[in-house]
């Protein structure tokens, strides 16, 4: 792999959500804060089990749709091809959206309050350290292309 035809992210983000998770829930156990009364538990997990299954489904679809057009869905390596079709067409991030989705699902689930708050340090970081590094490199490497793409498409949703 040529070093100069990647990113430059260090860290996988699955990595990085999981250890969101990890950390939400080590903060729960210690200090167990539901989202919602007991009262509205079921409802809060029925909602876990949507963004969880939302989450995999956007976040699969994106990587198929990799697999379909022969680039690689991890950071690290060389992007080969711009996705622009599936989930491309509403965010520029359905993988990141998709995990996001899936950390929220969980701790919808559990009627856990830590491992929810913990999406926002975990988008911060996903942001500043691989979106922002894949855009610079996205962009040098694709020039007008993906300029083009960034104005139609959000970052997020």
């Amino acid at each position: 792999m040529n070093a100069s035809d990647a990113s430059g992210v260090k860290i996988l983000p699955p990595v990085v959500f999981l250890a969101g998770l990890v950390v939400g829930y080590a903060i729960w156990w210690a200090w167990p804060v539901p989202i919602a009364p007991s009262s509205m538990a079921f409802a809060i997990r029925v909602a876990g089990v949507a963004a969880l299954l939302l989450g995999g489904w956007v976040m699969f679809s994106a990587v198929a749709l990799f697999g379909r057009i022969g680039t690689p869905p991890d950071p690290r390596e060389p992007t080969t091809a711009l996705a622009v079709d599936g989930p491309y067409r509403f965010t520029r991030n359905p993988m990141y959206l998709g995990m996001a989705l899936i950390l929220a699902g969980f701790a919808l689930i559990g009627n856990a309050l830590w491992p929810l708050l913990a999406v926002i340090p975990v988008i911060w970081w996903i942001r500043t350290q691989v979106i922002d590094r894949e855009e610079r490199y996205l962009e040098a490497k694709f020039g007008s292309e993906y300029r083009d793409f960034k104005t139609r498409v959000r970052r997020w949703i």
